[in-house]
């Protein structure tokens, strides 16, 4: 059960990885994007909303796609649209030719960010699936440690086109890791047909169940925060604070790993103390330190090491609470996965977007912002969680963990 509980995290994590690698790995260059093409940093900004909507949208297409074809197909689909996008991100003459392919990216994206969630959910459930999850989560660590350090060194040798060349690359990969690595985890008979009934059918159930719609809007909103730090955090730390790109790449992976290494322990964490506390106790706490960070900063303590020391807290926090949240929000919906699945992330991104969106016009390159934005996805994941976790019952709780 271990050797193949290795394998599956192995191949979903390595999979799993495209979606947030087509990110990371260019945040180096953004603000060469921005002198290359003539625009301005929020019109570059703007190639990274697009994508999360992007992605988060057709997640919505994706999951029932999986649920009537079987796993493979979506995902051999999605990652050719993510290497087409790819390539037309690497040749475009122009910023409106970059949105573009950031689209179609996205587009494709999406199908490796629903479909190997389902996988997880075909083949373990409970704690299992926690831990598959987590595992999940540690390959995709070197995403946001790796890929930021990888497209700075791009830069410094080939320019920012030469990521985008770099990430056609990753899609090939992936397609091969598809086509001969991933085994079809739902049978024939198990299959439920594409169509509006079945799909309005099944939207019903998941929006009436509000274990389901609260777990989704609580990873929502820490996504949010995500995307405001990925939106934001190479302006403020190189303009701001004058870090070089490598230096740039070294915060923002300090980061991330506090998320990545806190996931880990979830699984373990959750046998011992049950899921609730593993969602409310970490949801209070990412919600605290965000709000003391939002503090300092506004009273003139925002110095980079307070911000990254603070971020990196909050963000382990998040990691407690992610691979929990999501594994309670599908658990009682095993018959549509890969629709639950799909709401669920449709859900989170584009919420995750919508805050870029709103709050894009106010970051500059000083922190304040950016923390303040920060701090708002924290408190109100924190009062969605713990308003709505009065009314779960606590036999379904204890069911989950």
């Amino acid at each position: 059960m271990h050797s193949s509980l290795f394998r599956s995290a192995l191949v979903l994590g390595l999979l799993s990885a495209v979606g947030p690698f087509s990110i990371d790995m260019y945040l180096p260059a953004m603000p060469e994007i921005g002198q290359s093409l003539g625009v301005s940093a929020t019109a570059v900004q703007l190639s990274i909303t697009l994508y999360l909507l992007a992605f988060g949208v057709t997640q919505f297409i994706w999951g029932p796609m999986a649920d009537a074809y079987g796993r493979k197909p979506p995902l051999v689909a999605g990652i050719a649209l993510f290497i087409l996008g790819s390539i037309g991100c690497a040749l475009a003459p122009s910023l409106g030719w970059l949105l573009a392919g950031r689209v179609v990216q996205g587009i494709g994206a999406a199908s490796v960010g629903v479909v190997p969630r389902a996988i997880a959910r075909d083949r373990f459930t409970g704690a299992e699936a926690t831990r598959l999850l987590a595992m999940v989560m540690l390959v995709i660590a070197v995403s946001p440690m790796l890929a930021p350090l990888v497209g700075s060194l791009v830069l410094v040798h080939g320019g920012w086109r030469l990521v985008f060349a770099i990430l056609v690359g990753i899609g090939v990969m992936s397609l091969l890791v598809t086509l001969l690595a991933l085994p079809e985890t739902l049978d024939a008979r198990n299959r439920t047909p594409v169509n509006l009934r079945s799909m309005a059918r099944g939207c019903r159930v998941l929006l009436a169940d509000p274990v389901f719609m609260s777990l989704s809007f609580v990873s929502a909103f820490g996504f949010g925060s995500f995307f405001v730090f990925i939106a934001a955090a190479s302006f403020v730390y190189t303009i701001h604070f004058g870090l070089g790109q490598t230096e740039f790449a070294l915060a923002f992976a300090t980061n991330a790993f506090g998320f990545f290494a806190a996931s880990q322990a979830a699984a373990g964490l959750t046998e011992r103390f049950g899921v609730m506390a593993m969602v409310r106790y970490p949801l209070v706490g990412f919600a605290a330190t965000t709000l003391a960070l939002l503090v300092l900063t506004g009273l003139g303590f925002g110095t980079l090491p307070v911000i990254i020391g603070l971020l990196f807290v909050a963000n382990a926090f998040l990691g407690l609470v992610m691979p929990v949240a999501f594994v309670m929000a599908i658990e009682e919906h095993g018959e549509i996965a890969g629709l639950a699945s799909s709401l669920s992330g449709t859900l989170q991104m584009v919420t995750g977007s919508l805050v870029v969106t709103l709050l894009a016009p106010f970051f500059d390159d000083t922190p304040l912002p950016m923390v303040a934005a920060i701090a708002l996805c924290g408190a109100c994941a924190a009062l969605v969680g713990l308003a709505a976790f009065r009314r779960v019952p606590v036999a379904a709780a204890e069911k989950t963990g």
